[in-house]
């Protein structure tokens, strides 16, 4: 006789009584020790400890080198995150052109923004420009940053490139080109500030190529105002002195000089004693010359009366 067992897989399988879970609400855990607490409180107060330390450094980094460090935060709020590694390579960047750091504390205090400045992507590119575009000599560099400091915070492609190239089709070429006494020109807008003045000397009568010449002798000539001081320089001249343009284009450093305080006063005692000079010798010598040459002139003027045939 054969008995048929018959398989039920799943009767196999044991069956698990899984325990509940826990419930905890009815336990209480004790507070953190007094001595967890304070080890917590003791890691935030060093590692606020650490952050003004650091700030307390840079700051008196500052100091040492005469920058304002109130003036520095009001117009670079970036400086206070920034590490003072960082502050350290725009100081060696500067020096290795020779900036000397009395100077480059001038800088600084003028120019806030240079104190985040990254060398590679923002020093870097205006020492190069002045040296291989500008052709700037490597001895001059520092003298052309310390005319100018703006020239630092200034973008290569989009102001300095192009001025230069403006000034070059102006006649800023050869023994006449841009050097360290003329950097200050590069930062100026070719339409706001140099173009006015080109077009204001025009209107007085001059031909382009005249005042390309004008300005190459006084390149200050494309700096200044217009408004409050050209153009009254050049009402007064034509007007009151009587002058012709002729003697402006020979010394147009003329607009140089201050209106009120050497321009109207020498004119007023030349004319008063009926007396002319030319714009140069009114103008370039100091007062106890011109005094001089006064008294000289009026001591002429008699000698020649006196030698006059009497009639």
């Amino acid at each position: 006789m054969i008995i048929q067992l018959q398989h039920h897989p799943c009767s196999l399988q044991p069956t698990l009584h899984l325990p509940k879970p826990l419930s905890t609400h009815h336990l209480h855990f004790p507070p953190p020790s007094a001595a967890a607490a304070a080890a917590a409180a003791a890691s935030t107060s060093t590692s606020t400890s650490d952050s003004g330390l650091l700030f307390r450094e840079k700051l008196l980094y500052l100091q040492s080198l005469n920058v304002d460090p109130r003036k520095a935060l009001r117009h670079n709020p970036d400086f206070r995150s920034s590490p003072l590694s960082a502050l350290r390579s725009v100081e060696s960047c500067l020096a290795s052109f020779g900036i000397p750091r009395p100077a480059l504390g001038r800088v600084l205090d003028m120019f806030p923004q240079l104190l985040t400045s990254d060398p590679d992507s923002d020093l870097y590119p205006v020492f190069e420009f002045l040296l291989h575009e500008a052709l700037i000599p490597f001895p001059d560099l520092q003298k052309s940053v310390l005319r100018c400091p703006r020239i630092l915070v200034c973008s290569v492609d989009a102001q300095l490139r192009p001025t230069l190239s403006f000034l070059r089709s102006f006649g800023f070429v050869g023994r006449r080109a841009i050097t360290c006494q003329t950097t200050l020109l590069l930062v100026s807008s070719v339409e706001r500030t140099l173009l006015p003045k080109i077009e204001f000397l025009r209107s007085l009568g001059f031909g382009y190529g005249e005042v390309s010449r004008m300005a190459i002798r006084s390149p200050g000539l494309l700096t200044m105002s217009v408004q409050n001081n050209m153009r009254p320089k050049a009402e007064y001249f034509l007007r009151d002195m009587r002058g012709n343009l002729t003697e402006l284009k020979r010394f147009p450093q003329y607009f140089s000089f201050s209106l009120e305080r050497k321009i109207r006063p020498r004119h007023q005692m030349l004319e008063e004693h009926g007396l002319e000079l030319p714009l140069a010798e009114m103008l370039k010598v100091s007062d106890g010359e011109f005094a001089a040459s006064l008294i000289e002139m009026r001591l002429r003027r008699v000698d020649a009366r006196e030698r006059e045939p009497q009639s």
